[in-house]
């Protein structure tokens, strides 16, 4: 009507953009459900879990598809970068071979670049287009803050603050050894009452990941989670490098001297990973120095995932993990090549990290 263009019915396609600023669109989503169905409507908008709980409105369930945005994965950011060839190639081999030094150099490069750059579609379009990382530093910085005046919206000045304070901590509660998310960290004397609702704004938002804790793991995982104890992961692991102020240099020459956090970008990356291929997981402790990163149950599987930032696999965790629940299958993701071997009757493989994205493979192709 604004553009004096008519509907054409099964033709037009009408787009509302940050609908969450509008509950009245929200709510006549229903009508173009019911009255106008020939309408085509999409409705997009950034944060909307957070907006719509904080305004007390539903989404006409059954009347709408909805569908979740996430960062673009890994092999979506090398073919957006023009670099598809190089995971074509780790593709080609089979699922037990390993890989050419020919394939492995250029995929520890794309990593780098991936835990750089991550897969904000902006930051990684700039990318692709210029191949300057300031200029992608710019744009994160800018998002950054951008989510900082967000989290202002609507909301009273003491939750602001709030959620500010849970936001900020997240990258260091993850460089932690122990790096389960701890509300005392957040603020000296903090308990959990004061800054959770802040916590589950984030999540609804989209911004962060909670992964819980599976002590006594059976299938289905998801019935004997703990969710008072759990871990918090940023959505992009670009925006992690950023809001924890690691230079893009440091990633490129991997420095030593940010080996700690680099185990965490490496865990982040993976969860993400996990996201992205649609496979829930939870994360497994025995005692203080017994931790499995992400255990999962996709396929039917009881499956655990142990990370590793570098080519050291040592991983006294999942041998003790496998001497206990037996699971069929294991995982040590890190920079070494692919490899397998027997943890009693546990098949442990040894993937690389740029290549998580076939797990899913290796679970279906299990006997």
């Amino acid at each position: 009507i604004v553009l004096d263009r008519p509907v054409i019915p099964r033709v037009t396609l009408m787009v509302l953009d940050e609908i969450q600023v509008c509950p009245r669109a929200i709510s006549a989503l229903k009508y173009f459900c019911e009255d106008m169905p020939g309408l085509h409507v999409i409705a997009a908008g950034s944060m909307s879990g957070a907006a719509v709980e904080a305004q007390t409105i539903s989404f006409p369930e059954g009347e709408i598809e909805r569908l979740s945005m996430y960062p673009l994965s890994f092999p979506e950011f090398a073919a957006a970068g023009g670099q598809s060839a190089v995971l074509d190639g780790l593709r080609s081999y089979g699922l037990g071979e390993p890989l050419p030094e020919l394939y492995t150099t250029k995929l520890e490069k794309l990593l780098k670049q991936y835990f750089i750059v991550g897969g904000m579609p902006e930051a990684v379009q700039i990318w692709a287009d210029t191949r300057d990382y300031s200029l992608v530093d710019e744009l994160q910085r800018a998002v950054l803050e951008g989510y900082a005046r967000e989290f202002a919206a609507h909301r009273s000045l003491a939750k602001t603050q709030r959620i500010r304070m849970v936001w900020d901590s997240i990258p260091v509660q993850l460089a932690k050894e122990n790096n389960k998310f701890v509300f005392s960290h957040v603020k000296k004397g903090a308990r959990a009452k004061e800054l959770e609702d802040a916590l589950e704004w984030l999540n609804d938002a989209g911004l962060i990941y909670k992964s819980d804790l599976a002590a006594q793991p059976e299938l289905p995982l998801s019935d004997v989670a703990d969710k008072t104890f759990f871990k918090v992961y940023m959505s992009d692991v670009g925006l992690l490098r950023q809001k924890a102020n690691l230079h893009y240099r440091s990633v490129l020459a991997a420095d030593d001297n940010y080996a700690r956090f680099k185990w965490a970008l490496a865990e982040n990356y993976v969860l993400i990973q996990l996201k992205a291929m649609g496979v829930d997981s939870w994360f497994w402790r025995s005692d203080a120095s017994a931790e499995i990163d992400f255990i999962t149950d996709c396929e039917g599987l009881l499956t655990p995932i142990e990370v590793k930032a570098a080519d050291n696999t040592k991983a006294k965790s999942l041998r003790l993990f496998c001497q206990r629940y037996n699971p069929k299958l294991a995982f040590k993701l890190s920079l070494r090549n692919i490899g397998v071997y027997l943890e009693n009757s546990t098949e442990v493989w040894s993937l690389p990290l740029y290549a998580v994205h076939r797990l899913k493979e290796y679970l279906a192709a299990a006997d």
